[in-house]
């Protein structure tokens, strides 16, 4: 059935939302308290199961959103995303959607979202963080069925995405392994080099344990210069055009390279001397909406043209003693790297002050083994990765096609008539049951804030 023909079917309405639809921002708790006092606050490490629960003391501002509500995510590296909620009061980053008639069938009005994402996605803008931008929702004309179709297709997309996402988490089920198998060896080589027999002594601190015997333990204010950007996104007519290295550049990337796709905005000469990024830099992120996306690092492998480090970032740049890349394997040790995520402030928002990072604390072996290290970690590592970025290609043309089965069928293209709802049912429960057992996730496109 194409959308010619749903024209002129009087099932199908061209709508504009703006009238239809309501937009509520969740707000920020006056207090917070451990015990379970009144209903979940909904942070996006929890909704995500990244956290336990904490809660807040009831208030009149609050927004309390039900199970299976629509959110969207107002701010931060993935705005735009669309989930479904908990029962429970709504983080200040993120709003709910609800439609202020009976226009949408609950389960479509989140696939009908959802196939609108990418665009929520695209669009999401913001002097720093990206922050959701309502206008397509709102002032595009969307093709919206009877709620008997909308029941329908939401039955047909139900029983096809239960399918993909699967396959989806089993696939990233084998790189979570594999980045587990990655993360002990660069564990092992940053905390107890390449030689499991040299001697060793205590390093003074416990997590750490024991260090080689002519190793260090020092500061990283001692070993690296460590500054905060402060360059946001704007173009003024008084400052020079620059690249501009953003908190999603290094969230989702390990190496900042030349012919990555940096967003153009301008500087002043003094930011400029300060903030343009050499070959060597660590960049990690100094704010974000969790607090274990915190010291995310990001190395500089090569000389760049006109960039410059973006805000909510700071640059690590290493003195003589201490090798770029070997404090970026640093960075990438949860055991070390877990220092940055305690020490970071905030609920709705955490940031990590300089003061905070700069004290921070790292095993440190001579210049000449630290390349040696990196070495050893880069040959160790290379086939897991390459099997990682070739299983990361079959998620994403999975995740594609996802995409454009939502959105073929919330538009009409499919014709959904022809499947049995007795039989879609029972292979759902079927995957369902199969899935409390195993206690898999059933959202897995909700990682990664």
């Amino acid at each position: 059935m194409k959308n010619e023909e749903l024209k002129i079917n009087n099932e199908w309405r061209n709508l504009k939302l703006k009238y239809f639809l309501n937009i509520q921002k969740g707000k920020v708790p006056i207090k917070f308290s451990s015990e379970a006092i009144s209903l979940p606050y909904l942070s996006m490490e929890f909704l995500r199961k990244k956290s336990n629960p904490f809660y807040v003391f009831p208030q009149d501002n609050l927004i309390e959103v039900k199970q299976n509500d629509c959110l969207v995510l107002w701010d931060g590296a993935n705005a735009g995303e669309i989930m479904k909620a908990k029962d429970g009061y709504l983080s200040s980053t993120m709003a709910v959607l609800k439609p202020k008639s009976d226009l949408f069938e609950n389960s479509f009005f989140y696939y009908f979202l959802k196939s609108n994402e990418y665009i929520f996605k695209k669009d999401a803008n913001g002097t720093t963080i990206p922050h959701f931008d309502p206008t397509h929702l709102l002032h595009s004309s969307f093709l919206i069925p009877s709620l008997v179709s909308q029941t329908a297709i939401a039955n047909f997309l139900d029983y096809k995405t239960a399918k993909i996402d699967r396959f989806i988490f089993k696939k990233k089920q084998l790189i979570k392994l594999l980045n587990e198998q990655k993360a002990g060896i660069i564990n092992d080589m940053v905390t107890k080099g390449l030689n499991p027999n040299a001697k060793t002594k205590p390093s003074g601190i416990e997590w750490l344990g024991d260090i080689p015997e002519h190793w260090e333990v020092r500061k990283l204010k001692y070993v690296a210069e460590c500054f905060p950007s402060n360059i946001d996104k704007h173009s003024k007519e008084d400052e020079k055009q620059v690249r501009l290295c953003n908190y999603t550049d290094v969230y989702k990337n390990d190496f900042i390279t030349n012919d990555m796709s940096l967003m153009l905005a301008t500087a002043t000469d003094e930011q400029i001397k300060k903030f343009s990024l050499k070959i060597g830099d660590v960049i990690i992120t100094k704010d974000s909406e969790t607090a274990n996306d915190i010291a995310n690092p990001a190395l500089v492998i090569e000389d760049l043209e006109n960039v410059v480090c973006g805000y909510h970032l700071s640059v690590l740049r290493p003195y003589s003693k201490l090798f770029g890349e070997y404090l970026f394997r640093v960075l990438q040790c949860k055991p070390i790297n877990i220092q940055f995520e305690l020490c970071s402030n905030g609920v709705t928002r955490v940031g990590l002050g300089v003061y905070d990072m700069k004290k921070a604390q790292i095993p440190i072996p001579p210049l000449h083994e630290q390349k040696l290290i990196v070495t050893h970690i880069e040959k160790e590592t290379a086939i897991i990765s390459k099997t990682i970025v070739t299983i990361e290609k079959e998620i994403a043309l999975v995740q594609e096609y996802r995409t454009a089965i939502i959105t073929e069928a919330v538009t009409g293209k499919i014709d959904v008539s022809n499947y049995e709802l007795g039989v879609m049912n029972d292979e759902l429960e079927e995957l369902t049951e199969l899935e409390e057992e195993q206690e898999i996730e059933t959202e897995p496109e909700h990682e990664n804030s």
